[in-house]
């Protein structure tokens, strides 16, 4: 199970750090991403860690803006948003995946990921 939290609406220039709870997937083998989608848009793929090396891998979108981290005692996976944009505005989802990870300009790609979380709403007002 993968449960977000942490959404919200925020000013441009804001922070919001997202939480992912993961249950039944194991940090030794599966690496967590995080994804979002805008209305009218393909799912985007944000970034992605291996919990169990701490590789992480980001969009060019979110470079330099946003950081994800695992706390692998808790299960937990965050992902800090700093320097927001109206552009971030979406839906974003915590997802859950094992083998080797596709990176698409610099994120992970959405479409080899199969279990994912309900998502949580981000909204960037301007």
């Amino acid at each position: 199970q993968l449960v977000e939290s942490g959404g919200g609406l925020v000013q441009a220039g804001g922070s919001l750090r997202l939480s992912c709870a993961v249950s039944g997937f194991s940090f030794d083998e599966y690496v967590i991403g995080w994804f979002r989608q805008a209305p009218g848009k393909e799912r985007e793929g944000v970034s992605c860690i291996s919990p169990a090396d701490g590789t992480t891998y980001y969009g060019d979108s979110v470079k330099g803006r946003f950081t994800i981290s695992s706390d692998n005692a808790k299960n937990m996976v965050y992902l800090q948003m700093n320097s927001l944009k109206p552009e971030d505005t979406a839906v974003y989802y915590c997802a859950a995946e094992v083998g080797v990870i596709t990176v698409s300009r610099g994120g992970p790609l959405a479409s080899d990921w199969h279990y994912w979380g309900q998502g949580t709403q981000v909204t960037v007002s301007s």
